[in-house]
């Protein structure tokens, strides 16, 4: 490994422990949320953030910036983590996360939030606002890309293939879907409630460049980014990332049923602690 990309790696890698600790502070202002999913993304969100997008953070509608669209409006703690690891929010705002009249509601939406591109929640939205996005920036001579967040459980969603197939048909090179390959779902184990493999061949079918690999290896989701951004032929792009809920603290990771969870006040800090301990000591967070 050469030693930009050991040093770029060691700053991703930092970068996706803050955003898991900021996390994990907002959960513990309201003892509840949806944790093991921004424990899981953390390793995207960080390298989205720390390396792939093109953004102003003191200019959040600069014209010119990448879209990042929150499909999965439930992950709004783990987005607005990483909104505030690349200085678009501020930290001090964690606290007000889920309060009366603050900026960080427990469910993304646009008219709140800066960087926030639109409300999701309702799932299978994301894909279809992406396709429009893209096709309205390449109209305009907008050399940015558009990246669509979103849940295994979309794949359950018609408004999901009808916008992929769109996508392929308008040789949308510009747009990026992530989805998070997590297998779990509100009513269980995304498998089990419909059964979605074999997911890359279903993307390839439909005209998509495909690649699909472990969304908590960040040299690998590093390479997946660049490969993404940089296919050679005017057609869409999905990764798919095979992501551990709970990722970074085991008996979260280890918890049966985790799409949403309640964690007892004593384990917010077990939590935070067991990350500091995975961190050299002078990365260690107050």
């Amino acid at each position: 490994m050469n030693h930009n990309l050991k040093h770029r790696l060691d700053r991703l890698s930092r970068c996706a422990y803050r955003i898991r600790r900021y996390a994990l502070r907002m959960g513990e202002v309201q003892g509840q949320g949806y944790i093991g999913q921004a424990l899981g993304w953390a390793d995207v969100l960080a390298v989205a953030y720390g390396h792939a997008l093109n953004l102003r953070p003191g200019e959040p509608q600069w014209e010119g910036r990448d879209r990042f669209l929150l499909s999965h409006g439930h992950y709004a703690i783990a987005f607005y983590s990483a909104l505030t690891e690349a200085g678009i929010l501020a930290e001090s705002e964690l606290e007000t996360y889920g309060g009366d009249d603050s900026r960080l509601p427990m469910s993304g939406m646009a008219t709140y939030t800066p960087g926030m591109e639109i409300s999701g929640g309702s799932l299978g939205q994301g894909l279809p606002i992406a396709v429009g996005m893209a096709l309205a920036l390449r109209h305009k001579g907008n050399p940015a890309f558009v990246y669509n967040s979103m849940s295994d459980g979309e794949l359950d969603e018609g408004s999901t293939w009808e916008a992929a197939m769109s996508a392929a048909h308008h040789a949308l090179g510009n747009l990026v879907c992530l989805i998070d390959v997590n297998n779990q779902q509100a009513d269980g184990p995304s498998r089990q409630v419909l059964g979605f493999e074999p997911l890359a061949d279903k993307w390839s079918a439909f005209g998509w460049h495909v690649q699909r690999v472990d969304g908590n290896d960040l040299p690998r989701v590093l390479e997946a980014f660049d490969i993404a951004r940089h296919v050679g032929e005017p057609r869409p792009r999905v990764i798919l990332f095979d992501t551990l809920m709970g990722k970074g603290v085991p008996f979260l990771e280890q918890r049966e049923k985790n799409h949403f969870i309640r964690v007892d006040p004593p384990e917010w800090q077990k939590a935070i602690e067991i990350l500091d301990q995975s961190q050299p000591p002078e990365e260690a967070l107050p």
